[in-house]
């Protein structure tokens, strides 16, 4: 198994079907904050939960397309990074990510979405990934921004919580681009 070092005492790795009990807790700690702002599918509530959210990315890496990692600070887990999409005959991806409040304000985010984006870009050689959130989410606007990526729109009403129907921004950024911000 790898193990990216984003920071001293924070790790990167894939988030496997094996650590569904891990993933469970994470959830029990993250749900709430993550709610309003991640896909209700993801949003686990039991260790079968948790197992079918890994079993499904598992499936999907497997096929080459949706991948899942965690980030580990200090040994725990406290969230993680993802594929939500990926297409390497169409040369496109989707990035997104979520974190439990422990792992706030340490950078780990852009650092997790840069190996990704980096193994897309360099290794896989993909031409696009876009990155979507709700438009009332700062602070994943604020890591498309950091990531380089170029705010492409503004999709009215398409993201529904909780009898609330919010904007979603759409974010992207290309390969020639990313080669050009990664050398600066």
């Amino acid at each position: 198994m790898f193990s990216l070092p984003l920071r001293d005492n924070a790790l990167l790795r894939p988030l496997e079907t094996w650590h569904a009990e891990e993933f469970a807790a994470h959830m029990d700690r993250a749900r709430e904050h993550i709610r309003p702002w991640v896909g209700r599918s993801f949003v686990t509530d039991s260790l079968d939960g948790a197992r079918a959210t890994l079993l499904r990315y598992a499936e999907r890496q497997a096929a080459d397309g949706a991948r899942l990692y965690g980030i580990w600070l200090d040994g725990t887990l406290v969230g993680g990074v993802m594929f939500t999409s990926f297409d390497a005959d169409s040369g496109a991806c989707e990035v997104g990510c979520w974190l439990e409040p422990a792992g706030e304000g340490h950078g780990l985010i852009t650092a997790a979405c840069t190996a990704l984006l980096d193994w897309a870009f360099l290794t896989r050689g993909l031409h696009r990934a876009a990155w979507h959130c709700r438009a009332d989410n700062a602070r994943s606007a604020a890591v498309a921004e950091r990531l380089g990526m170029v705010l492409e729109g503004v999709e009215r009403e398409s993201w529904p919580y909780e009898g609330v129907r919010h904007d979603t921004q759409g974010w992207a950024v290309l390969a020639r681009d990313w080669s050009t911000a990664r050398r600066t």
